[in-house]
C-alpha cells in the first residue's frame, strides 16, 4: 500500500477541505431547496423519492467506469472537467422549470459527482502519510459536515425570501471553488505517473497498469460494504419521508426543517473528530470492523427513537447523536479501506464503495415514496429505525466470519499510538495543522452518511 512518503503534505489537504466545505454546502442547499419546492407545490412522496433517484442512479451505474478512470487518467484533468460540466448544468437547473429536464439536469449533476467522488478520495492517502490518514479522514469530513451543515439551513431561508433559483445559482458558483483547488493542488495520480515508495509527498500517484487487485478477495472489505450497504437500504427512506414527518407530522416550518436536519450533520462532525482518535489507536483492522458494525447499530437506534418525539425540537438531540455514530462510521469505513487496498487501486475501490452504498441508497428512496401512500410518516420513521437494526442483527454472523478469517492488510498498517503525533484538544496534532478523506444520497449530487442518515466514501 502506498501513502506519501515523507512529510504529509497538508497544504493540498487544505486545498481540498476548503473546495468540499464550498461544493457541499451548495450541494445541500440546492437539494435542500429542491425538496422544499416540491413539498410546498403539493408534490407527494413519489415525486421526492423521484428526484433523489435521479440524484444517485448515476452514482450506481457509472460506478465501474469512473472508478477506472479515477485510477487511470490525471486526477487533475477529471476534476476540472468535472468540475466545469457540473457548474454549468447547475446554472441551467437554476432556469429549468419543465420537470423532466430538472430530473435531466440533476442526473447529470450526479454523474460528474461519479466521477469526482473516487478521484478525490483516492487522492487523499497520497497526501498524507499512513498514521496521519484517520486525522486527515476526519478533517475532510469536518468539511464536508460544515458545508451539509449550512446548507439546510441557508436554504430554510433563502427559499423562503427568494425561491429556489437564487440556492441553485448559489450551487453553481461552488463547483467552481472545486476546479480552482483542482488546479492549486500538487498532489495528483493516475496518468502516467507512477507509484514510488521514493516519491516525495504530493507526487504519489497509480501506475499505468494497476495492481490485480479484487474487492471479494478480502472478506473484511466485503463484510464491510455488504453491512453500509444492507442498513442504508433499510434506513434510506427516511430520506423521502423526513420532510413529510417534519413539516406535516410536526407542523414546523421551512427554516426549522432546515435546522433539524442540520442537528444530524452537526453530530457527524464531532462524531468524526471524537473517533478518529480512536481509529489512529485501533491498528487491528478487525476490530476497527466491529466498532464501525457498533457504530451503524447505534445510528439505527437513533432513528427509532426519533419516531417517539412530540415536537421537532425535540429531534435535536436525538439526530445528534445519531449523527455523531454516522461520522465514526464514516471515519472508520476510509481508514479501513485504504489500508486495506494497494494505491494504484483506490479509486476502484473507493468507486465500488459508492456505488454500492448509492445503489442501496435507490432502494431506499423507492420504498420510501410507495410507503408514504400507504402510511404515516411517523410509523415509517420507526419502521426504517427497526429495518435497520434487523440488517444489522442479520450481517453479524457474515462479520465475525470475516474478522476471524482476516488476513493481514495489504500494505503496512499506520504507525501505533507511541509513534503517531498526539493529538491536542480540538484535533489539531503537535506541531501542525490539522486534515482530509470521504457522501449524502439526500444531496442533489451526493455521496456513505447515512445519506440524511447515513453515506459518504
Amino acid at each position: 500500500m502506498s501513502f506519501a512518503s515523507g512529510r504529509s503534505r497538508w497544504s493540498d489537504v487544505w486545498l481540498v477541505t476548503g473546495s468540499r466545505a464550498v461544493s457541499t454546502c451548495g450541494d445541500f442547499l440546492a437539494a435542500t431547496a429542491l425538496t422544499l419546492a416540491l413539498q410546498s407545490a403539493g408534490a407527494g412522496g413519489l415525486a421526492v423519492s423521484g428526484l433523489m433517484l435521479a440524484a444517485t442512479a448515476p452514482l450506481v451505474a457509472l460506478a465501474p467506469l469512473t472508478g477506472r478512470l479515477a485510477d487511470r487518467v490525471d486526477s487533475r484533468l477529471l476534476l476540472v472537467v468535472a468540475g466545469l460540466g457540473q457548474a454549468t448544468a447547475c446554472l441551467a437547473l437554476a432556469y429549468a422549470s419543465h420537470p423532466a429536464l430538472v430530473i435531466a439536469l440533476v442526473a447529470l449533476l450526479a454523474s460528474g459527482l461519479a466521477v469526482t467522488q473516487p478521484v478525490l478520495s483516492a487522492l487523499v492517502p497520497a497526501m498524507v502519510r499512513a498514521e496521519d490518514l484517520p486525522r486527515a479522514a476526519a478533517l475532510n469530513q469536518t468539511a464536508g459536515t460544515l458545508g451539509a451543515l449550512a446548507g439546510p439551513a441557508l436554504a430554510g431561508v433563502l427559499v423562503g425570501g427568494f425561491g429556489t433559483r437564487l440556492p441553485l445559482l448559489l450551487d453553481a458558483a461552488s463547483y467552481l471553488a472545486l476546479v480552482a483547488a483542482a488546479l492549486l493542488i500538487r498532489t495528483r495520480r493516475g496518468g502516467s505517473r507512477r507509484s514510488d515508495p521514493a516519491t516525495a509527498p504530493g507526487t504519489s500517484a497509480a501506475p499505468a497498469v494497476a495492481v490485480a487487485w479484487r474487492l471479494r478477495g478480502d472478506p473484511m472489505l466485503v463484510a464491510m460494504i455488504v453491512t453500509i450497504a444492507g442498513v442504508i437500504a433499510a434506513v434510506g427512506a427516511i430520506n423521502v419521508v423526513e420532510v413529510f414527518f417534519i413539516r406535516e407530522t410536526l407542523h414546523s416550518s421551512t427554516t426549522m426543517y432546515g435546522l433539524v436536519t442540520g442537528s444530524w450533520t452537526l453530530g457527524i462532525l464531532v462524531g468524526a473528530w471524537l473517533f478518529a482518535r480512536l481509529a489512529r489507536r485501533l491498528v487491528d483492522d478487525r476490530r476497527l470492523l466491529v466498532g464501525y458494525l457498533v457504530l451503524l447499530a447505534g445510528c439505527c437506534l437513533m432513528i427509532l427513537l426519533s419516531a417517539a418525539v412530540p415536537s421537532a425540537l425535540l429531534l435535536v438531540p436525538v439526530w445528534l447523536l445519531g449523527g455523531v455514530g454516522n461520522g465514526g462510521a464514516n471515519v472508520f469505513d476510509n481508514v479501513l479501506l485504504a489500508r486495506r487496498v494497494p494505491e494504484a487501486s483506490r479509486g476502484r475501490a473507493y468507486a465500488a464503495l459508492g456505488g454500492s452504498v448509492q445503489g442501496a441508497s435507490m432502494v431506499g428512496f423507492l420504498l420510501g415514496g410507495l410507503l408514504l401512500e400507504a402510511a404515516t410518516p411517523r410509523s415509517l420513521v420507526a419502521g426504517c429505525g427497526v429495518a435497520g437494526l434487523l440488517v444489522i442483527a442479520l450481517v453479524v454472523p457474515s462479520v465475525t466470519r470475516a474478522v476471524r478469517a482476516a488476513r493481514a492488510p495489504v500494505g503496512v498498517p499506520p504507525a501505533g499510538p507511541a509513534e503517531a503525533p498526539a493529538l491536542r484538544p480540538g484535533g489539531v496534532a503537535e506541531g501542525g495543522p490539522v486534515d482530509p478523506a470521504a457522501s449524502a444520497p439526500r444531496q442533489v449530487a451526493a455521496g456513505a452518511e447515512l445519506a440524511t442518515h447515513l453515506p459518504s466514501p
